[in-house]
């Protein structure tokens, strides 16, 4: 039942569109009816207790018929709804309290019983209508029955009028209202906190079916005999489902999971397998759990991407790695300079020959190569907080270009610049911007063999309103195999790379909420794009990190500015 309550809960009255309440008006208009066919029939019969009548029983036969016209012709206005709810129950029950007030006077006064009937009126008036109208209905109540001792008092029709009955009555007319109205209240209360809860159960199973249904993880729930009671959409595509499947058994529908959830059933523990199921393009771990004790009526089937597990595995291992990598640079990188140290000191003694010279070289060439290594793995290690700064792109990247011109002693048409529109502001770290720009040119210019060399584009994607900045050179391409995992730490196809460069730019551009991906790789060259992420006016990006560099670990750039490239 829905209650309307304000924000003070204080409960509203009740009218037309509370069905709850004109059905409760309609049973207190059918008891009216058959108290009043009741006094009718003993009227027609003859057979009219003492009590009843006692006083005046011509008048008591007009009140019983006007008693029953009024409880047939109210079911008129009722049916109609016609006045609205409050006016009805207010106009009956003080009909009823009058007309059976009439009744009373007939009969002899209180001593009659009738004020039973009246105290059944004020209470039901009570709790159709609650708040201040029902001590209104108990003081017409009242007064009706003392101004019936007090007319037969003026008029001695009674020998001896009996106030003290009458007064007493009048106080149970006030004390039926007040608890009728405490507990109309209480009801009302009840039913308004019921409403409140069945909508927070409402709402609380609509969330949960949207998590449900929204989760990555497949879930299916069998009820009795396995059939499926639910399935989401990741189960669905998981296991290659049509939409269906409600309703139907298990075993008809995947044999396979079926035969899995009877060896689960068999078996003393939980039980989590990688199958393939009918139709499924890809391998499923799935896990069961009973929602019921010892039956099926209730079990959970949770499914899972093998795929997408191994993927998380394989990640995890590679962050081990990393930090066991950074470890082991970190004690090479002592005896490695020792014999960097030895070798230098070897090299300048005037007794070496000529092909111990040539060793010398090597052992020292080959040591900074491993030195660049050790420091390529202990930037990755390392990971340090980010300062991102408001970049306006045109004055920057002319700068850029500049320095990075002077540094490889390139010509002005070697490196193209396109900015459009101009005036582009980005938020990003300089620094780390900087060692992934220089990574991306060094890499296009050393394989660029048309005019111009590398070509750096900047613009705005229509559709997502994310800022990019192209690096696209003239160079033959990279290889299929090698461009897979081109982002990969340690692939590279250079005799003398550490594979590190790309891994790295990719990192310091995840620290700064953009991304680095390889857009297009053909025979006419390579274009990779840094897409940054979309801000609003406050400096904040579209996912609502404030970029105040807090949120941003990267790692410290070396002295020169730059970082290994492939």
């Amino acid at each position: 039942m829905n209650v309307p309550v304000d924000k003070n809960s204080t409960l509203l009255p009740l009218g037309a569109q509370y069905p709850e309440a004109w059905r409760a008006l309609t049973f207190y208009t059918s008891y009216r009816l058959l108290i009043a066919i009741l006094f009718v029939a003993l009227v027609w019969l003859a057979d009219l207790p003492e009590t009843l009548s006692d006083l005046d029983q011509r008048m008591f036969e007009i009140v019983a018929h006007l008693y029953l016209l009024f409880a047939v012709l109210a079911f008129v206005p009722l049916q109609m709804q016609i006045p609205r709810f409050p006016y009805q129950v207010a106009g009956q029950v003080i009909v009823d309290i009058l007309l059976l007030a009439l009744a009373l006077y007939a009969s002899g006064g209180v001593a009659s019983g009738f004020g039973m009937l009246i105290a059944i009126a004020v209470a039901s008036g009570s709790l159709l209508k609650p708040g201040r109208v029902a001590y209104f209905f108990a003081a017409i109540a009242a007064i009706s029955v003392l101004g019936t001792e007090v007319y037969s008092q003026l008029t001695r029709i009674y020998p001896t009028p009996n106030y003290t009955h009458a007064a007493t009555l009048g106080i149970t007319f006030f004390i039926t209202a007040f608890i009728c109205h405490a507990l109309a209240l209480r009801l009302r209360e009840s039913e308004a906190l019921a409403a409140r809860r069945a909508v927070d159960i409402e709402n609380l199973a609509r969330l949960n079916e949207y998590i449900v249904q929204h989760m990555q993880s497949g879930i299916i729930v069998l009820g009795p005999e396995a059939r499926i009671r639910m399935v989401n959409a990741a189960a669905q595509r998981l296991l290659n489902w049509d939409s269906d499947v409600l309703g139907q058994p298990l075993q008809s529908t995947s044999p396979r999971l079926a035969t899995a959830l009877r060896q689960w059933l068999g078996s003393a523990g939980d039980t989590v397998e990688v199958l393939r199921c009918e139709n499924a393009e890809a391998d499923v771990q799935v896990s069961f759990r009973e929602l019921s004790p010892r039956t099926t009526a209730g079990t959970l089937i949770f499914l899972e991407d093998a795929a997408v597990l191994q993927q998380r595995a394989q990640q995890m291992k590679l962050a081990s790695l990393g930090r066991l990598a950074g470890s082991i640079a970190h004690e090479v990188r002592n005896p490695l300079g020792a014999i960097s140290h030895a070798g230098q000191l070897l090299s300048e003694s005037a007794a070496l020959s000529e092909a111990d010279q040539r060793l010398t070289q090597i052992i020292n060439s080959h040591s900074r190569r491993v030195n660049a290594i050790i420091e390529n793995v202990m930037r990755i290690s390392r990971r340090e907080r980010s300062t991102p700064q408001q970049l306006l792109l045109d004055d920057w990247l002319s700068g850029f270009v500049t320095e990075f011109q002077q540094q490889k002693a390139l010509a002005e048409n070697d490196i193209q610049v396109d900015i459009n529109p101009a005036g582009l502001t980005v938020t990003v770290d300089p620094s780390q911007l900087q060692q992934v720009l220089w990574n991306l040119c060094e890499n296009a210019i050393r394989y660029s063999r048309r005019m111009p060399l590398l070509l750096i584009r900047v613009g705005i994607r229509q559709e997502s309103g994310r800022c990019y900045l192209d690096v696209i050179d003239s160079g033959p391409g990279i290889a299929d195999d090698i461009a897979r995992h081109i982002f990969e730490p340690f692939m590279t196809s250079e005799q003398h790379g550490t594979g590190l460069g790309l891994y790295i730019a990719r990192e310091l551009c995840e620290a700064n909420l953009a991304s680095l991906s390889l857009v297009e790789n053909s025979a006419n060259g390579c274009h990779f794009r840094i897409s940054f992420p979309v801000q609003d006016r406050s400096g904040r990006d579209r996912s609502g990190r404030d970029r105040s560099g807090q949120d941003y670990q990267s790692q410290k750039p070396n002295q020169s500015g730059t970082i290994a490239a492939e």
